[in-house]
């Protein structure tokens, strides 16, 4: 079952090293995270399915890394400088400082509607250029990867020779200057964008518009995010972005947060390279641009077929890596029962969920509207509690919780049963997780089991191409139970009969592989283990 609550997922990140927050040694800093050990490896792993799936697997498209600072002038013509506005408002009560469109009049902090008139709040990050600070001496932080691609269109054009359709796909760095970031990895200053611009003849523009749907839809299948988890949201005309003519978003239900968009697909007409253009008026151009005086190119395609000039249609697939990393996380974590709780053990939680409830419907200073949740949510763990043990922890991060005392009890009494009968896991596809193989000796002061174990991941890693891990630092069911949790698809122990010390020589040569998601485990031969691994990696 999917994570049920944010609080189980940052928890992890945090515990697991995925994901860190940023400058916490100074107190952090509002919208900024750190990809740890293993965070980098699952983010790595992700951009490269992604690559893979865009770039080399397709005969139709190119890449390109384009520069995070570029002439102020591209973020006129794009229209960020005009258009990429939040509206703000501050409280005058407690001084916070929130979207006018996320609020609906109220401050979220205080409860107050003393606010003041929404203004106009530009997102984009300014950066000084060279020694002087001056009005003409600043640049910005690009607020997206896109405008990099349009700029390109030409060089790439010219260097590759593609016909139409093609695309142009790019990963990099974007940032926003948030009002008010939140919700984990969700909304953040610093970002990693996924995105494709994908050129078309006008008139073909809408067949490729859900063409590319069918295709994302297809990749976030394939990176563990199955078809019914994702919403299609077909954004309404009074809601589309000024270079749209038709929006797909694709929306996921992130626990805690709601159902929120993780990629958008957008038909962008001829408007982006239309607005870089020079000679405007001589390229039929049917988006509205503004006049550009600026540039130096016409950015529009020979079509030798009809033997004109054509400025190309754009399909945008476009996704935030952070926000698709956690929909992966949150879609592949589970905690599953290994063992039977000890019915004493199990009956005293029982009773100390029983308390909680009492004092959840006693408790007047929760407000009505949470305390209905947070009875609703107790009463059905309390139906299943043997099975829903470890919805507990959710449920007492919910809102209002920690205004009851004996939630305290609970948790005491809840954990050690966790500890001994449930284990967290992550099931991630094999070729996203971070770590392939995790390998174990059995014993780990006896020296040729440890040289034997330290060999095997050697191998892996340097001729399988595959992050290999050796770790002796425990027991070998809290050394698998560790791997479960970071999401490792296969555990190799190298025992006794591996060395040929054990009772049965016919297994010298073999180790134990441990699968993460049956539990099952199966003797391989060393020698057959890296063909083993790679072809279940597939």
């Amino acid at each position: 079952m999917p994570a049920i609550a944010m609080d189980q997922i940052v928890a992890l990140s945090k515990r697991r090293g995925f994901i860190f927050p940023g400058s916490e040694i100074y107190g952090g800093l509002q919208g900024a995270y750190d990809f740890g050990p293993l965070g980098v490896e699952l983010k790595n792993n992700i951009t490269n399915e992604w690559w893979r799936a865009n770039v080399y697997e397709r005969d139709d498209m190119e890449g390109l890394d384009a520069a995070i600072l570029m002439n102020r002038l591209v973020w006129k013509y794009s229209g960020h400088e005009e258009t990429f506005n939040d509206p703000l408002v501050d409280c005058r009560n407690c001084k916070s400082r929130w979207r006018a469109d996320h609020i609906q009049g109220v401050c979220p902090n205080c409860g107050s509607r003393d606010l003041t008139e929404p203004r106009a709040f530009n997102m984009m990050f300014k950066t000084q250029v060279g020694p002087i600070a001056d009005a003409e001496s600043f640049a910005y932080l690009r607020p997206e990867t896109a405008q990099g691609i349009f700029a390109n269109f030409a060089n790439v054009l010219a260097t590759t020779a593609r016909k139409l359709p093609f695309g142009i796909a790019q990963i990099g760095k974007a940032f926003r200057n948030e009002i008010n970031p939140r919700n984990f990895l969700f909304r953040v200053r610093e970002f990693d964008q996924m995105e494709i611009e994908f050129f078309v003849m006008p008139g073909s523009d809408e067949e490729w518009h859900q063409r590319w749907l069918e295709d994302r839809l297809s990749w976030w299948e394939r990176i563990g995010v199955p078809r019914e988890r994702i919403t299609i949201y077909d954004v309404p005309a009074d809601e589309l972005a000024h270079y749209s003519k038709r929006t797909y978003d694709l929306m996921y239900d992130y626990p805690s947060i709601g159902v929120q968009e993780v990629e958008g697909i957008a038909n962008r007409t001829d408007y982006d390279l239309g607005s870089h253009s020079k000679d405007q008026a001589n390229l039929n151009l049917t988006a509205r641009v503004n006049e550009n005086n600026d540039s130096t190119t016409r950015l529009n395609y020979f079509d030798q077929a009809t033997n004109r000039h054509v400025v190309p249609y754009v399909i945008e697939p476009s996704a935030g890596v952070g926000r698709c990393m956690l929909a992966v996380l949150c879609e592949a974590y589970d905690e599953q029962m290994v063992k039977a709780p000890a019915p004493e053990k199990l009956q005293a939680a029982a009773d100390a969920l029983g308390a909680f409830v009492k004092s959840v419907g006693r408790n007047e200073k929760i407000a009505a509207e949470n305390r209905a949740v947070l009875l609703e949510r107790a009463e059905a763990i309390a139906g299943t509690l043997a099975e829903r043990l470890p919805e507990v922890e959710a449920l007492l991060a919910m809102p209002g919780a920690d205004a009851i005392e004996v939630g305290k009890k609970l948790r005491g009494q809840v954990q050690p049963i966790l500890d001994e009968s449930f284990r967290t896991v992550l099931h991630l596809r094999p070729r996203i997780a971070p770590v392939k193989v995790a390998v174990f000796p059995l014993k780990r002061n006896h020296e040729q089991i440890v040289a034997t174990a330290k060999q095997i991941r050697r191998q892996l890693q340097s001729d399988g191409d595959m992050r290999t891990v050796y770790d002796d630092t425990g027991a070998i069911g809290k050394l698998y139970r560790r791997q479960d949790e970071i999401g490792t698809p296969f555990c190799v122990t190298v025992d006794f009969d591996t060395i040929g010390e054990g009772k049965d020589h016919s297994l010298a040569g073999t180790v134990t592989v441990r699968d993460r998601d049956t539990m099952a485990q199966e003797r391989v031969p060393i020698a057959e283990l890296q063909q083993y691994v790679q072809e279940r990696l597939k």
